[in-house]
């Protein structure tokens, strides 16, 4: 007998479940034994209904409940590893577990209860993207929440938001951006790099006669200024020294003094950078005019400082404050007791195995001492490399009477210059007019000594190219080119009538060198001619021309002059030396 039964809802609605199993054709269906479905009905029905007839037993309507069991969890094991970020996970762990620990006793928590809103139901359908959550920060407390809550609510105090790092680092960034837009083009043929046009700028036709000039003056060398360093702050000082960051070359430092008058006035250092020509990075106040400077090579950020009064000191550029100065010889009993007139940083080789470990740092004074320095306990002190002993008398030499201060058996020092191969070997020039080939080991004697000059010699400077060649200048208005190991000059120079302050030699081209004499700048080319300078570029009227540097990597010249100006010229049109294939045959 097969008993077909009918589920219905509370509705009255037919919802009795389709068969999951459907019989194959001929195929007998399944069957339930009436025993089986109601015996619990049969065993409570009175004995006359036993007695009943099948038929009224089937029409007879039962009631029978459905109900979902209890869920039973017959395993469970807790994860030990997590598929996200695990130590992410960590963190936001350790912040939870201090936020239940700052909980407990904090007078500004209180337990109660919050109503949470309740999202509207979705369909099964409806399908989203997979939303990624972070933890930014965690309030440990609600004092901490309330603290944030007053900063942001407050009103900020513009002085104090201007005064800020953050701001301020914005400020240097928007300057040198605007900076850089306007210096573009000048900027673009310093790196030689192509110039942008300017589609906004009117051009004014050029007639066919100003055309042909301008034709034939672009072919001849000539210098144009590209731009001129100068402030407010040092407007009217004297340029006296000037070098490049040997790391990074767009910075320059620059040295400011008056050391005209008898009186120690106090000297500025100015650090300059090529991303913003319109103001110094960084300024740096000295006690004392500044005389010399001199960037380290190993640790670009010192800078070594030579002063009026014989002080020597390290200055660390990354400050912004006086307190750079890091070490001097104020205390120092071996101190110059007169002006430093050069420093540099020399390369030092390792007695055993020759190889470079490191460098010092020299100073030449007039107080006749060339002297090496260290850092100690004290800020520096120093040991005496040579005493540059006269070959006459003091008093004949210069001419002027004897002094205390300076013994008759030296001569002051003025300029020092170290073999750019043998780090032993170094040139000094004297007051004297010679030239003095000395070597570290010996502080004694000198090697050799060139006795062209009648004059002091204010600078000198080996060839980037040539290790055996130099040059030197001298206030008795000559520049002699020097071959080592011959003591009578190969070339002498004579322009004009006056001293020659400073001599230097082009890092690109081996041929070309430049001068200054205080009243103009000197640019010769000796593959053109070597009787006379390519280029005579005077100084404007008043304006003395007092400091000389080449750009590295590039074909510029700098200029420094009384006024505290700082001007960059581009040298155009001047012909191409293979390296060291061409420095004349000497």
């Amino acid at each position: 007998m097969v008993v077909m039964a009918t589920v219905l809802d509370v509705g009255g609605n037919d919802v009795t479940p389709r068969p999951l199993y459907h019989a194959e054709p001929g195929e007998m269906p399944a069957r339930f034994f009436l025993e089986e479905i109601f015996r619990s009905s049969r065993s409570e029905q009175s004995t006359e209904n036993e007695h009943l007839p099948l038929d009224a037993m089937l029409n007879e309507v039962v009631d029978i409940c459905l109900s979902e069991t209890d869920t039973i969890s017959l395993l469970d094991i807790p994860r030990t590893f997590v598929s996200e970020d695990a130590e992410a996970i960590k963190e936001k762990n350790i912040n939870y577990a201090e936020l239940c620990k700052n909980r407990m006793g904090n007078d500004k928590f209180i337990e109660r209860s919050t109503q949470t809103l309740t999202g509207a139901p979705k369909n099964k359908q409806v399908q989203t993207d997979k939303i990624v959550m972070v933890d930014e920060a965690t309030i440990n407390s609600l004092v901490e929440m309330e603290i944030c809550g007053n900063i942001s609510n407050a009103e900020q105090d513009p002085l104090q938001i201007m005064l800020s790092k953050s701001f301020q680092h914005s400020l240097l960034v928007m300057e040198r951006n605007v900076v850089a837009n306007i210096f573009q083009c000048k900027l673009a043929a310093y790196r030689q790099l192509p110039i942008l046009e300017d589609h906004d700028r009117i051009l004014t036709p050029k007639t066919n006669e100003q055309h042909k000039e301008y034709k034939e003056s672009s072919l001849a060398p000539t210098l144009e200024c590209l731009w001129v360093f100068g402030c407010e702050i040092i407007k009217g000082c004297i340029v006296t020294s000037m070098a490049w960051n040997k790391k990074n070359t767009d910075l320059l430092a620059v040295g400011y003094g008056e050391f005209t008058s008898r009186k120690c006035k106090p000297g500025v250092i100015c650090c300059w950078s090529l991303k913003n020509p319109m103001w110094p990075e960084r300024i740096f106040h000295c006690h004392s005019c500044v005389t010399s400077l001199d960037f380290s090579a190993n640790n670009p950020y010192q800078l070594a400082v030579g002063m009026l009064d014989g002080t020597i000191a390290i200055c660390n550029v990354q400050c912004q404050d006086n307190n750079a100065f890091f070490a001097n010889s104020s205390e120092c009993s071996k101190k110059h007791v007169h002006p430093v007139w050069q420093v540099t940083w020399a390369k030092q080789e390792m007695k055993i195995s020759g190889e470079e470990c490191g460098e010092t740092l020299i100073s030449v004074s007039a107080d006749g001492r060339i002297a090496k320095w260290v850092l100690c306990s004290i800020g520096l002190d120093c040991i005496d490399l040579i005493k540059l002993r006269s070959l006459h008398s003091y008093k004949e030499a210069v001419g002027f009477q004897k002094t205390d201060d300076v013994l008759p058996t030296v001569t002051p020092g003025l300029c020092v210059a170290f073999h750019p191969l043998d780090y032993n070997i170094y040139l000094v020039g004297t007051w004297g007019g010679h030239i003095h080939m000395c070597s570290m080991s010996n502080s004694v004697n000198f090697l050799d000594t060139y006795k062209q000059h009648i004059s002091p010699v204010n600078y000198i400077e080996w060839s980037p190219f040539r290790p055996d060649v130099f040059l030197s200048c001298s206030s008795d208005w000559t520049m002699q080119l020097w071959k080592q190991g011959q003591f009578t000059p190969v070339l002498s120079f004579t322009q004009a009538q006056r001293a020659v302050y400073t001599i230097r030699w082009s890092p690109n081209r081996s041929t070309v060198f430049a001068a200054i004499n205080g009243q103009q700048l000197e640019i010769w080319d000796l593959k053109s001619s070597i009787f006379r300078p390519t280029i005579v570029h005077p100084a404007a009227p008043g304006v003395k021309v007092t400091a000389l540097l080449f750009a590295t990597g590039t074909d510029c010249v700098l200029v420094g002059d009384s006024e505290g100006q700082v001007t960059f010229y581009q040298l155009k049109n001047f012909s191409v030396v293979e390296g060291q294939e061409c420095l004349l045959t000497v």
